[in-house]
């Protein structure tokens, strides 16, 4: 059972793969509302960490509780009704779709074409989808089509896509992988914004992106926990410094 804070918990948690052990967590938990970054080496666990909590992969042994609910042996779609919302690296959008009409094919219940074809959105749906693209700088381009938008825009509207979902827990997967400056910065800012109103779990690499982000860092080495705090506290912890920091590839 998670506490009162907790939205996630990961405890003794061990995924392998043909003999590999990918991930060997004693412990990881996400407040409700917190925003977290998770960095470390490739091959660190991060991405599969994601997987094991959104149900893509399951784990060998352990526990994952999202919302008081034992999710461990939960399918990804079960997970993801729970309001666990996943955007990968490379955005998934529909390039064939109108901005707007990706963002209506992303309310809750409305992921078959059947359903979209029969029913439209209701005026307050309407209004939720308008504010959430204000909110992410897409308002204006609400009628081009998914695949005019720039990279950046991309990884916005998946975002939102999210949010209208009705997603409560965000796990986003190198926000900032391919950005523009001007990008880079306003995507530090939208997930700011969206830290207390959803729990954001993010994987990244760039250190100035995530010193943006201004919130607790987990570094996560060959499966296993390595350090927790700040991102200024973890950067001068001698075992990260160790394991990879030290070693003048920082955040990769």
């Amino acid at each position: 059972m998670t506490t009162k804070t907790d939205f996630v918990q990961v405890t003794d948690l061990v995924v392998e793969f043909d003999g590999f052990r990918a991930l060997d967590v004693n412990y990881f938990s996400l407040d409700r509302g917190e925003l977290r970054v998770v960095v470390g080496p490739n091959g660190a666990g991060k991405t599969t960490l994601c997987d094991v909590i959104s149900g893509k992969t399951r784990a060998t042994r352990g526990k994952v509780v999202v919302d008081d609910h034992d999710v461990t042996h939960w399918r990804d779609s079960a997970i993801s009704a729970l309001g666990v919302g996943r955007k990968f690296q490379t955005p998934s959008v529909f390039d064939g779709l109108t901005v707007y009409e990706n963002m209506e094919l992303a309310l809750p219940g409305r992921r078959t074409w059947w359903r979209t074809l029969t029913g439209r959105p209701t005026w307050e749906q309407q209004r939720r989808i308008l504010r959430l693209l204000d909110r992410v700088h897409l308002r204006p381009l609400v009628r081009e089509p998914a695949r005019d938008l720039s990279h950046g825009q991309r990884q916005w509207l998946e975002i939102a896509m999210l949010m209208v979902s009705g997603s409560r827990l965000l796990l986003v997967d190198e926000p900032a992988a391919g950005l523009t400056d001007h990008e880079t910065m306003l995507t530090a800012e939208l997930l700011s914004e969206l830290k207390g109103h959803h729990t954001i779990m993010v994987i990244e690499h760039d250190m100035e992106f995530v010193r943006r982000l201004n919130s607790r860092v987990t570094v996560l080495c060959a499966g296993k926990v390595l350090a927790d705090g700040s991102l200024d506290q973890v950067q001068n912890d001698p075992k990260v410094r160790e394991a990879y920091l030290g070693r003048g590839k920082q955040g990769q």
